[in-house]
């Protein structure tokens, strides 16, 4: 399961504190769009998103986007948000990672990856080296492959939160 398991799991990005930040010694974040920053095809952003972008930014942490979506939904949101993006990223794979990595020039391990699915977001920042952050999906979504990918998380998302509970902190966990 290491592959699959992520450095935190929390309920939203906004749960992503300066202090985890800190200390997990990040110094970039790559963060996903759908159901992870705002509702799928939505060019808006969940409550307190964009106010939480804004604080990261100024802590001096390197954010940009990176989606296995097309730029035509990628690019629109990245702007309103104000971040630089990646699209057609083909997580799990690391190309996407590295190309939004190549953007800051940071070392793998001091790169975090959020987003809110194990086989494409985590497994892929495993894969490249990085960190990770697991969030709750908040949204539904529709389409056979997410559908598929939602069923073969369950039992990941089980282990995550029995091992969580086992340590007395959930919501947290360290790979």
């Amino acid at each position: 399961m290491s592959l699959l398991k992520p450095t935190v799991a929390l309920e939203n990005v906004t749960d992503i504190t300066p202090e985890l930040i800190r200390q997990l010694g990040i110094d970039a974040i790559l963060l996903d769009v759908d159901n992870t920053l705002a509702p799928p095809t939505s060019h808006l952003p969940y409550d307190g998103v964009q106010e939480w972008i804004d604080s990261i930014k100024q802590m001096g942490i390197h954010i940009v986007i990176c989606s296995n979506n097309y730029k035509k939904r990628v690019k629109p949101f990245s702007d309103s948000v104000g971040l630089d993006c990646v699209a057609m990223s083909l997580k799990p794979f690391p190309f996407g990672f590295n190309r939004a990595k190549r953007k800051f020039k940071e070392k793998p391990d001091s790169v975090l990856v959020v987003g809110d699915q194990v086989y494409t977001d985590v497994l892929g920042a495993n894969l490249a080296g990085m960190k990770s952050v697991l969030l709750a999906p908040r949204s539904e979504e529709h389409g056979f492959s997410i559908w598929l990918r939602r069923k073969m998380e369950i039992g990941v998302r089980k282990k995550l939160k029995r091992w969580n509970e086992g340590e007395n902190n959930v919501g947290k966990g360290h790979g």
